[in-house]
């Protein structure tokens, strides 16, 4: 019993690919980042309402979007294009810059 559950464990950590990834490293993020902050801000608060707001999302949705667009799971020819030569480690440290920063906040309506 205890063997199978382990079997199955292991089978959806294997599926989910990122459940051991490496954290990434913010520092090293914000050096990479020099191209997303034409679109997206220096720090991830996008000036333009075209684009998305990055900061303070979570690390992990901001991995998987990354990882979505290098696959062609997510369609955008000018993301595609942007992540095309990003390695694991580059969207890992994306990711953790992003994430780590401050997003700008709506207060909350009063009724």
């Amino acid at each position: 019993m205890i063997r199978k559950f382990l079997l199955v464990l292991m089978g959806c950590v294997l599926i989910s690919g990122t459940a051991w990834a490496r954290p990434g490293d913010p520092d090293a993020g914000q050096q990479k980042s020099q191209t997303c902050q034409a679109c997206h801000g220096a720090d991830g608060n996008s000036p333009t309402p075209n684009f998305p707001k990055l900061a303070g999302q979570y690390q992990t949705y901001l991995l998987r979007a990354l990882q979505e667009y290098k696959s062609g799971a997510r369609k955008n020819a000018i993301m595609a294009g942007m992540v095309a030569p990003l390695s694991d480690e580059d969207m890992q440290d994306l990711a953790a810059y992003f994430s780590s920063q401050q997003g700008l906040s709506t207060p909350p309506r009063e009724y």
